[in-house]
């Protein structure tokens, strides 16, 4: 057979059709169910090497998983509203329907051009609205629980987007879709309550298969901390300012106090602050900085002091000055501070900057601020106690007076969905001026949007639903009276953050699943995608979960049992991929040159699945190379199995199923690579095992090869191979020299040496008779294949 043989364009093609027509990868009826999962795709209309690299990873695991015998459901879909689409809709002058649907019709053939598992019969689009139906019915079940709210408060507005983001979406004072600068607004927005579940999203990460690091970044934007409110007194005012901290040891210390400028004891005090205007200017002037702003490290902390109001310490009993500073935000802690210069560097710069007093009162540290716990000094009774003691000794002590309460606070803040945008799924409520906010009875959902011929946002911030007359003009579901739909459109994370439960029951028009078919297949046993979505997606889903199971929806806390990301493709030049730069890598291209197998490949091969890497042109065509000597095989094929050969068989085996379960893909395939080299003269049988290990790399290759060597059956239906221990056994092992109990040296010796024979080689080894030079030995203990231990008088 010549190599010009291996034409890998008509094999990818034949199996491809063969595999769809077959249904192959339909979900089994039989077998330990395992739910795999990819995270869904934008349908932005190409697949980029991204996208590969995230679904090849994941199609090689779950490939072997159903070689094992499990029943995987590996579904796909796309994530089709959203900001992006209508965006580009606008720039194309298309309604962003037309854009999305033709999007999702190229890149269905894109996935199947790279041979994936995913069963197409459970795809959802989100943009549908048999889908966003139950989007919507998982609106009115957060409503009717008080766990969907509307109000009117500071919100990030992107003046170019026309839209209010969320937190979690303004990145640098930036928006994350078009990077213009965000502003604050006042805007009447709704929101889903995250933070009543803050805890059990902060401690159930316990509970888990996730990257440390995805749980580290989760855990800090929940920001749990265990501390105090300490109550400080304002003379001449009877309400008291709480100030919640986590180092009540260092109260003693506290020169001053600052309130965030939205504090409400702020219009309290207008009338005895000396300096109003200046206080009110600059109040002002904070409601314009985003909080990403307020909070940077970077930035020099502004603030005023509120004159002629003083603050009293509860601990000392001495007044102390008031300020108003934006770098404290109203919804951490209570939105107010006691500064602690000596022992907090925002403090320390602050002082300094505004001639504070600044008094140290922990012992540590050469330099002030001196961050660290130690001895209290400059403490009156609790001068000499240790800080983690005088923490609770100092709460006590307040608590007495009335003074402190032990506290857990949370950093995260409730969820904006409400967007001013036309590209979203209806928010199904209905506003009426004498029933108030009115939720949409169940069995006229879905509120289908209607399709617009001006979807533009408007420049008062308004959602473009709000000029479809026809639309938001209705009747009260409750009063039957004149009433308005409300025009916001959802946050597209809401479609995303339940889509994984759809996929069991994905035609199902009477409720959002069926309650038995999620009881099978649920929670996912693995979810694969990118770490940029750590505190978007994955903490929604995490919330809606947790809120449907309370609902007595889900019988489940957590969505998703073990997690992996992918890394991130880079240039050629190690710079991340631009069309700017010129680096960009088209798979396509990849795939014209040197087939669908080479690509997926060799991108289980250029580096650690979790890191990603710059792709290299050469590596994709070592790898053709690769392939192109596997398809040799045939030609020098034995009836009989290598005797030699098959320890290194069985050692490939145990290597590379301990490596695609760990998505060590590259180093999975340089085993392949390393026993191919020792197939000198392989058996058929070996020639088998290889094509079952390579098969979840490259399932095109490997099927025809199985076909043309007429192997029985169908290579996607044989069994996982598995290894021989006995087989892998090394030759030789280290055996451990110990001298009255201590190790001296280590011996090489053949794998089961017997005891007396141990005792001769450690005794004959030049640092023994060093060791025992001199003394008499009371005897030696021999254990086999591990150690010697020569015991002297």
């Amino acid at each position: 057979m010549t190599l010009m043989e291996y034409n890998s364009r008509e094999i990818e093609k034949k199996w491809q059709e063969y595999w769809e027509r077959k249904e192959v990868y339909k979900t089994p009826e039989k077998g330990e169910k395992f739910y795999h999962l990819v995270m869904f795709p934008y349908p932005s209309g190409d697949l980029h090497i991204g996208h590969w690299y995230n679904f090849v990873g994941g199609d090689v695991y779950a490939r072997k998983k159903r070689m094992e015998g499990y029943r995987v459901m590996s579904p796909i879909g796309f994530d089709a509203f959203g900001l992006p689409a209508e965006n580009a809709a606008i720039k194309r002058n298309i309604h962003p329907e037309e854009w999305t649907h033709k999007n999702i019709e190229r890149m269905r053939d894109q996935i199947r051009a790279m041979g994936p598992v995913y069963d197409w019969e459970r795809e959802v689009v989100t943009c549908s609205p048999d889908y966003y139906k139950w989007t919507q019915w998982l609106f009115l079940k957060l409503f009717k629980k008080g766990l969907a709210y509307k109000k009117k408060a500071p919100a990030n507005f992107c003046p170019s987007c026309l839209t209010v983001l969320a937190n979690e979406q303004v990145v640098e004072g930036l928006c994350e879709r078009c990077d213009a600068s965000v502003e604050q607004k006042e805007i009447e927005q709704w929101l889903f309550n995250v933070r009543k579940y803050a805890d059990e999203l902060d401690s159930a990460l316990e509970e888990v298969d996730w990257p440390e690091r995805t749980k580290a970044m989760q855990r800090n934007w929940i920001g749990k901390s265990e501390g105090a409110v300490i109550k400080f007194p304002i003379p001449g005012f009877q309400s008291l300012v709480d100030v919640f901290t986590t180092r009540p040891d260092t109260i003693f210390g506290a020169t001053y106090l600052v309130l965030s400028p939205e504090h409400p004891f702020l219009k309290e005090a207008k009338g005895k602050m000396e300096n109003t205007e200046e206080v009110e200017e600059y109040i002002e002037k904070a409601k314009n900085r985003s909080e990403r702003e307020r909070i940077s490290e970077e930035k020099e902390k502004t603030g005023v002091e509120i004159k002629g109001v003083k603050a009293v310490n509860p601990a000392n009993k001495e007044e102390i000055p008031v300020f108003v500073a934006d770098y404290v935000l109203m919804h951490y802690g209570t939105g107010a501070i006691m500064a602690v210069p000596a022992h907090d560097k925002r403090d320390f710069s602050f002082a300094e900057k505004h001639e504070l007093p600044i008094t140290r009162v922990i012992s540590g540290g050469e330099e002030l601020p001196y961050e660290g716990e130690g001895e209290l000094v400059n403490s009156g009774d609790f001068t000499g106690v240790y800080s983690d003691k005088a923490k609770e000794e100092i709460v006590n002590f307040l608590e007495k007076g009335e003074r402190a309460e032990k506290k857990t606070s949370y950093k995260i803040r409730d969820w904006l969905i409400s967007r001013q945008r036309y590209w979203g799924a209806p928010i199904p409520v209905v506003h009426c001026s004498k029933c108030g906010s009115v939720p949409v009875p169940e069995e006229d959902l879905p509120v289908e949007l209607p399709s617009l011929k001006d979807f533009s946002p408007t420049k008062e911030g308004r959602s473009p639903l709000a000029k479809a007359e026809e639309f938001y003009k209705t009747a009260c579901p409750e009063c039957g009276e004149e009433a308005e739909r409300e025009t916001d459109t959802m946050d597209t994370f809401v479609c995303s953050s339940w889509y994984y439960i759809r996929y069991t029951d994905p035609k199902n028009e009477k409720e959002f699943a069926n309650r038995e078919k999620i009881d099978e297949w649920l929670p996912v046993d693995i979810y694969i995608g990118g770490a940029e979505h750590t505190v978007l997606h994955l903490l929604y889903s995490r919330f809606v979960t947790k809120a449907l199971r309370d609902m007595g929806y889900l019988s489940f806390s957590e969505p998703f049992q073990k997690l992996r990301h992918q890394g991130i493709i880079l240039g050629a030049d190690g710079q991340k991929m631009s069309k700017s730069k010129g680096n960009v890598v088209d798979p396509a291209k990849e795939v014209e040159k040197y087939g669908v197998d080479s690509v997926r490949m060799y991108l289980c091969f250029m580096g650690p699945y979790e890191q990603g890497g710059p792709w290299d042109p050469q590596g994709v065509k070592g790898v053709r190379r690769f392939l192109e000597r596997v398809w040799k095989l045939r030609e020098v094929t034995q009836e009989k199995d290598d005797e030699d050969l098959e320890k290194e068989v069985h050692k490939a085996i145990k290597k590379v199923t301990e490596d695609i379960e760990g998505m060590r893909f590259n180093t999975a395939i340089s085993a392949l690579m390393t026993l191919l080299n020792e197939m000198k003269k392989p058996g058929k049988g070996q020639v088998k095992t290889f094509l079952l290990l390579l098969f979840p790399f490259a399932p095109h290759f490997a099927s025809e090869m199985w076909s043309l060597m007429d192997f029985e059956g169908e290579i996607e239906e044989k069994e996982w191979p598995h290894y021989d221990k006995e087989k892998i056994k090394e030759e030789e092992v280290t055996v451990v020299l110990q001298i009255d109990g201590k190790t001296r040296d280590t011996l090489l010796l053949k794998r089961d040496t017997q005891e007396e024979e141990l005792e001769k080689a450690a005794l004959a080894n030049e640092k023994t008779k060093k060791w025992i030079e001199g003394k008499s030995i009371k005897k030696v203990i021999a254990i086999k294949n591990k150690l010697v231990n020569i015991v002297t008088k």
